[in-house]
């Protein structure tokens, strides 16, 4: 029988690191009165999109075997809180994703998402800032710069106005040969997106990607930019070349966000997934949701990025394979 190694991939010292780094953003938030809360890791309802797996459990409710779900991200829950309570939250927790293994991934994670009633998306950028100085220690500036430029200067095309035959001859040119996505025009730009602009991002000044393509808005509120493209209101943070936030300028529309999710589920029909059930508390919360702007931070990269880790799993105590 071959000998188990129980030890930890993260070190003592690390540990001590992310202690510190938890009690550093709970005091943030404590000094500005946003409530910290909790709430299931088990939901009945999944996660629609069709690029973030949930994990499913079976659970036993009066005798009869249901199919529950880790949550993928506390955003429905608190969602259902802030309709309610209407005041500023925040909530740190893990988080569940299948199928997610590597140097960056791990099928759980720790995320802090924090919700500002009456914020702009631009103040929660700022508020974003704030915080990194907070774990930093000093203040970053921050480098703000459009999906479509990004595309333009690393990829050399604007995202919004090619075509996918376009897309997939400069795909096989980059050497991402053998891809065929056909007329998914939104995955190219997925791919290409990956591949060649988001290794350049953050690496002199963390940089936030704002102005997405509309088929990325997830939850978010679409508007026009200065060229008048349809682009979803929402912002992602890279730190040396990783994806560590994600912000959107929240839609409160149940109609918009049922549509969103059938249209969810057609697609993972069509690519032959399992559709999910639909969070029906959340759409009827929807309607008395105050205009807000959330966001979603990975504490494990960003402590990766503070410590200089190179792998996520000097930052977890043990990572799915020795879980």
């Amino acid at each position: 029988m071959t000998p188990t190694d129980y030890h930890p991939t993260m070190t003592l010292d690390m540990a001590y690191k992310r202690a510190s780094m938890l009690t550093t953003i709970r005091q943030f938030f404590a000094e500005r009165e946003v409530l910290e809360v909790q709430t299931p890791l088990l939901s009945q309802a999944g996660n629609t999109d069709v690029f973030v797996p949930s994990i499913s459990a079976n659970v036993t409710l009066q005798d009869k075997p249901q199919t529950h779900y880790l949550h993928t991200s506390p955003e429905f829950a608190m969602k259902r809180l802030l309709a309610s309570w209407q005041v500023p939250i925040y909530q740190l927790c893990p988080v569940f994703r299948d199928n997610e293994v590597g140097g960056r991934h791990n099928s759980e994670f720790t995320m802090l998402e924090w919700y500002r009633p009456g914020f702009s998306l631009a103040q929660l950028g700022d508020e974003l800032a704030d915080l990194l100085a907070a774990v930093f220690g000093y203040r970053l500036i921050m480098n703000h710069y459009s999906y479509a430029q990004a595309f333009m200067d690393y990829v050399g095309i604007h995202p919004l106005k090619a075509s996918c035959e376009v897309l997939s001859a400069i795909a096989a040119d980059k050497g991402l040969a053998g891809i065929d996505l056909g007329n998914d025009h939104q995955g190219w730009l997925d791919l290409l997106f990956s591949h060649l602009v988001e290794p350049h991002l953050g690496h002199d000044l963390p940089t936030l990607i704002t102005d997405y393509p509309p088929a990325t808005a997830a939850l978010a509120k679409i508007k026009q930019d200065k060229e008048g493209n349809d682009v979803a209101c929402r912002f992602e943070l890279y730190i040396n070349g990783l994806e560590i936030a994600n912000a959107y300028d929240e839609l409160a529309d149940a109609a918009a966000l049922q549509a969103r999710f059938e249209l969810d589920n057609s697609e993972r029909q069509s690519r032959g997934l399992p559709t999910m059930p639909i969070d029906k508390h959340l759409l009827a919360a929807s309607d008395e949701l105050l205009p807000c702007s959330g966001i979603a931070l990975g504490v494990d990269r960003l402590l990766m990025v503070v410590t200089g880790a190179k792998t996520i799993e000097e930052v977890l105590s043990f990572p799915i394979g020795q879980a």
